[in-house]
């Protein structure tokens, strides 16, 4: 598998972990005293590391740490907008469009030199 590739997916799962660490206490555990919503949450943000740190050593191989980032930034809004919508039951919002359209103009912004050598 290529690097990139390998990256993105290792970067995808990183994220449902963070995105469940970050957000899924306010759901299950809003009733909890927030110490054990924090222990909570790092207990599962291990998973996120465990995949987070590979990933991001193996897109430098290849990327860029701004690209790495922005990369990241993508995948969240990606991960985040359905976890958002289908399990904290928010409501959907022009504004994701929107935030959308700023991620996919940052996205060309910090590649359009890898893919113009392409």
């Amino acid at each position: 598998m290529r690097p990139i590739w390998l990256t993105i997916l290792l970067l995808s799962f990183s994220n449902v972990f963070m995105t469940f660490a970050w957000y899924a206490h306010l759901k299950e555990l809003n009733q909890k005293p927030w110490v054990v919503a924090a222990l909570v949450s790092w207990g599962i943000a291990f998973f996120e590391y465990m995949l987070q740190v590979p990933g991001n050593r193996i897109g430098y191989t290849v990327l860029s740490v701004a690209q790495l980032k922005i990369l990241q930034e993508a995948i969240t809004l990606t991960v985040f907008v359905p976890f958002s919508l289908l399990y904290l039951k928010e409501p959907l919002k022009l504004d994701y469009l929107w935030a959308a359209i700023c991620i996919l103009g940052a996205v060309y912004f910090i590649f359009r030199s890898r893919w113009a050598g392409a």
